[in-house]
């Protein structure tokens, strides 16, 4: 059966390990010597070891001692930030994160999830658009932390992965051999322009199939084998896939996906929720 460490009585260890002595624990902990004496001998009991040597004039640790302060001291550090996080006012409230919509999937679940467990006092917003206009909003203030594809990376950013763009059409589609290449792409799609300008280049006829904003309308004629369209590798839906074009389309470029945080508002929850973006990332 699992038994469990008195905190109490680790907090008085290492505050007598660390300080040298239980007359300088006790002024730190702001209780008597008797009760640090008290704890320490309560966690040898319950340890069934001593933890200090108090042969001679001073007060060393023993073998075992060693070993548990480098334990006690990780223990009391996720102890007092989980205390923190539940209980300060500092993680209560709402913080907003912007995310471009085609980006949303597959990791943002994920940093939701584990954000909401981290940080149970605190509301996300999911805010969803497109990358100028989430610039835009973070500039205003109305968004906390922002993730963005781009090909530059503006000052107090961070680049968290550069990803290729891939050419996406229907499962076996031949909507890709088409001449003129239909396109389908959002209006204000920040792709949209350099791969227009690449088919130019290559003198490749297009036409742009669907002219929207939704991308729930570029899905579905992407999907229809009507249109293709591009996507960073990774983002896909399960209803669409690379085109396997060997060459007939041109190579599309790499794209930065970058965090902008600010600790102004929310502050130090905007900072827990971009190291968790950052692992999810990392992760992935």
């Amino acid at each position: 059966m699992p038994r469990n460490l008195d905190l109490t009585a680790v907090r008085s260890f290492v505050a007598t390990a660390e300080s040298g002595g239980v007359t300088r624990a006790a002024g730190l902990l702001n209780l008597t010597q008797s009760a640090v004496s008290m704890q320490i001998k309560r966690l040898e009991d319950s340890l069934d070891t001593r933890l200090f040597d108090r042969a001679g004039r001073g007060l060393g640790l023993t073998a075992a001692g060693e070993q548990l302060l480098s334990h006690a001291r990780k223990m009391l550090t996720i102890n007092d930030e989980v205390f923190r996080r539940l209980t300060s006012k500092e993680f209560e409230g709402e913080i907003t994160l912007g995310v471009p919509h085609d980006i949303v999937y597959p990791v943002i679940p994920t940093v939701l999830r584990r954000y909401s467990v981290e940080y149970p006092n605190m509301k996300v917003q999911l805010l969803s658009g497109f990358t100028r206009d989430l610039k835009e909003q973070f500039r205003r203030g109305e968004a906390d932390v922002i993730l963005t594809t781009e090909d530059n990376l503006d000052a107090g950013g961070e680049t968290l992965v550069t990803k290729r763009l891939n050419w996406l059409g229907a499962p076996q589609g031949v909507a890709w051999r088409d001449r003129p290449l239909r396109l389908a792409f959002e209006r204000h799609c920040i792709f949209r322009a350099g791969i227009v300008a690449l088919l130019d280049k290559a003198g490749i006829g297009w036409e742009m199939a669907v002219d929207s904003v939704a991308s729930r309308s570029i899905d579905a004629t992407v999907s229809a084998d009507l249109a293709v369209t591009a996507r960073l590798e990774g983002t896909e839906p399960i209803y669409l896939e690379p085109i396997q074009h060997g060459g007939a389309l041109p190579e599309l470029k790499e794209i930065m996906v970058n965090l902008y945080y600010s600790e102004q508002g929310q502050g130090a929850a905007a900072a827990g929720l971009a190291d968790i973006v950052r692992t999810a990332y990392g992760d992935g």
